[in-house]
């Protein structure tokens, strides 16, 4: 009986289940059959018609996103709801003193090695692409279905007693908005499936595969049909999230590379740079987890660490500083009300925004919460759940507020309408303009972009090979390889097949189904620990 096997029986859970235990071997792979075949197979045919029927895809694509957003809005509103008010109950509840890995367990990580691989996986390249992108395009918007001004500021709405179109509570709901998305909610989402992945497979001797997690529910039936529809869904979320965000980065990357060195943006200069940067995400997805992805992730939150002091310090130190206090509790106020999905005017914010965000998490958790539930053995579920819900979403704040907080204060002159009528993945570096050192801010920006794109595409090839190799942490690299190989793939097609939107819809359309899959997670965590703490 293996380590796992006996953690599983002490458990009182039947664990006569391997890890692999439904692989087959060939040409020196060892994949787990049907899952592998079918994910690879479904994907490689999704590449080939949409490059060769592309107008078809594009139109598809810009129908996908808006049917989805209009229509199951309420799903997305009301899991992710769920998923906080969960994570925080754990954190409260007696569970929460219950070791991953067992009593005797010791986490393998430093609080700083396991934050910055938690963090780079999470969401890198999204603050950096909408760390400025996003609080402009709020500033002035419809938020709480009100009314704008010609000047581009609300002319209705009064948060906080101030008057009707005040310019200051208008940067403050865009900011809280901002901060909204990229705070509790996504990192629910990612605590919920990474604590699920951990807890079941080093608590109950489980392979480290989505199945797993409802064995409690679902019983043996987890290890036929009904668990590979689990990782197979669990594969295209995974793969067609990461390829949004890798669109994202080579977007913006390639912005600024034209902003600096006049390189063309065109769909060439695009397909280069992400077979270029795929190239280096290969390199590490061979070196392994500790000497690739844990140095490459540490290297890069030196850099976003830095280039953070930098725009501190060159851009409106002050208002910057005050502004995250005010930000955050402009946050806590206004949480409720943004979470709300009942009675909503604002659905071009809801739907084009929260809803896409919401989708894009859950698209992500799979990924994210089985690198996360892979480096975490050791943690208590308290602890585990306040370091990856409570200071991801704080230090979060802290980027918005700076890149977010620095762009507001900007807005009325002539430098703050260029910002804002930059293109999305431009505003960065329009913000830049204003500061000196321009160049260096610029280039240390792209440099964290194409560094953090590593670090998604890396860790992302490491989750989905564990997946389609039934457990196993330590399968042949050359899956790997595979893996990283058609992320790249599948972010080129989708940028030829209909640029930001068609990313964004593959999100959507991969998240949807998955949000039902987290809530019943919840109640299989539930039920785990409960068992756990009766053994």
């Amino acid at each position: 009986m293996s380590d796992k096997t006996q953690a599983g029986a002490e458990a009182g859970q039947n664990t006569e289940y391997e890890p692999g235990q439904d692989n087959v071997q060939f040409m020196g792979l060892d994949v787990h059959n049907p899952v592998f075949a079918v994910s690879a197979f479904t994907i490689i045919a999704f590449v080939f018609f949409s490059l060769v029927f592309r107008e078809q895809a594009a139109e598809f694509f810009g129908w996908l996103r808006p049917a989805l957003t209009s229509q199951f809005d309420w799903v997305f509103m009301i899991a992710c709801n769920i998923f906080v008010l969960f994570s925080l109950f754990l954190v409260v509840s007696p569970y929460g003193s219950i070791r991953l890995g067992g009593d005797n367990a010791r986490p393998d990580y430093s609080y700083a090695g396991w934050f910055s691989m938690l963090f780079a996986a999470g969401m890198g390249i999204g603050l950096v692409f909408w760390g400025v992108a996003e609080p402009i395009s709020h500033y002035g918007s419809s938020i709480g279905g009100t009314a704008v001004g010609e000047n581009g500021i609300r002319t209705d709405w009064a948060p906080l007693g101030a008057a009707a179109g005040d310019a200051l509570a208008s940067k403050d709901l865009a900011m809280a908005a901002t901060i909204f998305h990229w705070g509790l909610h996504p990192w629910a989402i990612y605590a919920v499936v990474a604590l699920a992945l951990a807890f079941f497979s080093f608590n109950h001797g489980l392979p480290l595969t989505m199945r797993s997690v409802f064995y409690p529910i679902f019983g043996k039936a987890t290890w036929g049909p009904l668990g590979h529809i689990i990782d197979v869904l669990a594969v295209f979320a995974t793969i067609f999230g990461l390829a949004t965000s890798l669109g994202l980065g080579a977007t913006q990357a390639l912005a600024g590379l034209n902003y600096l060195f006049d390189v063309p943006v065109t769909d060439g200069m695009k397909v280069a740079l992400i077979i270029i940067i795929t190239i280096f995400a290969l390199v590490s997805v061979v070196a392994g987890l500790d000497k690739g992805v844990k140095r490459l992730s540490e290297a890069n939150m030196i850099l976003a660490a830095a280039l953070l002091v930098l725009v501190i310090i060159v851009g409106p130190t002050l208002a910057i500083f005050t502004g995250f206090f005010t930000n955050l509790v402009d946050y806590v106020i206004y949480l409720p009300e943004l979470s709300n999905w009942v009675g909503r005017e604002d659905t071009n914010f809801m739907q084009g925004w929260t809803t896409f965000y919401w989708a894009w998490w859950i698209s992500w958790s799979p990924f994210v919460g089985m690198f996360i539930a892979r480096i975490s053995r050791g943690r208590t579920i308290r602890e585990f759940v306040i370091c990856v819900l409570l200071i991801p979403t704080v230090v979060g704040a802290l980027w918005m507020s700076v890149f977010g907080g620095a762009a507001l204060d900007m807005l009325g002159g002539e430098s703050g309408q260029a910002l804002k009528d930059a293109a999305l993945e431009l505003k960065m570096f329009k913000m830049f303009e204003s500061f000196p050192m321009t160049g260096i801010l610029s280039f240390v920006g792209i440099i964290l972009v194409v560094v953090f794109f590593v670090t998604s595409s890396d860790s992302g090839s490491l989750v989905i090979d564990t997946i389609t190799a039934g457990g196993k942490t330590d399968a042949p690299t050359a899956q790997r390889v595979f893996w990283c190989i058609l992320e790249g793939a599948i972010a080129i097609v989708l940028l030829l097949g209909g640029g930001l939107g068609a990313l964004q819809a593959a999100a959507i359309a991969t998240g949807f189904p998955f949000a039902i899959v987290l809530v019943l997670m919840c109640l299989s965590i539930f039920i785990g620990l409960v068992q756990w703490r009766r053994r």
